[in-house]
């Protein structure tokens, strides 16, 4: 068992990709390491229901990320899509127990206190489920980009228990940005020049409006 307060002594010392979980965490803990990591820890926190799990980014999960977000926001300036990007901001809920820090975040539209789409880039498996994690934060679609494809899900509040997946029905294209080419994004980030990336991103996006 690691001790909480040698956390980020431990992590720093270890492989950077290396993911741990710890049990039996009260929300007064989780907030405390939350605190005590800071606003620029490098580290991607995630608590539900007393289980805790902190990774340190590989520079293969950090690149993705980074693509993403940066596609993305080629594509809201595009289509003249009104955003608000979040990032990796700590979202969190006490009463639900549940709080996280998505890899890149928005909300679409107007500004809220909780983002409309999550993404996560999925490097190791295991650890907290975060679609349940998400259900309790009420974000209303999730995406996870592994082996490089993306996986979209969409929160049905209406009906939950209908879904399978906490919740969440797995959808083909995106119903917060329906414009949106999801397999166009998944081509553009595979190309192994980002300014390449984006210059083919964005003509082909310009051809589709």
């Amino acid at each position: 068992m690691v001790l909480l307060n040698d956390l980020p002594q431990r992590l720093q010392a270890d492989d950077p990709e290396e993911k741990r979980i710890v049990t039996g965490v009260s929300w007064q803990q989780y907030e405390a390491l939350i605190a005590d990591l800071g606003d620029n820890s490098g580290y991607r926190v995630a608590y539900l229901d007393g289980v805790l799990e902190i990774v340190s980014p590989s520079r293969r999960h950090e690149k993705g990320k980074s693509r993403i977000g940066g596609l993305l926001e080629l594509f809201f300036l595009e289509t003249d899509t009104e955003y608000f990007p979040t990032g990796s901001t700590t979202f969190r809920k006490e009463d639900s127990q549940a709080g996280g820090e998505p890899d890149e975040s928005y909300c679409i539209g107007t500004e809220k206190d909780f983002p409309d789409i999550a993404i996560e880039v999925v490097v190791t498996s295991g650890g907290i489920n975060r679609l349940e994690l998400y259900r309790r934060l009420g974000v209303r679609e999730v995406w996870f980009w592994q082996n490089e494809s993306f996986s979209l899900c969409h929160l049905r509040e209406e009906t939950p228990s209908q879904f399978r997946h906490f919740g969440y029905e797995r959808i083909d294209r995106s119903e917060i940005l329906p414009n949106l080419d999801i397999d166009l994004l998944a081509e553009c980030i595979l190309i192994s020049n980002p300014l390449a990336a984006a210059k083919e991103f964005r003509q082909r996006c310009a051809i589709a409006i």
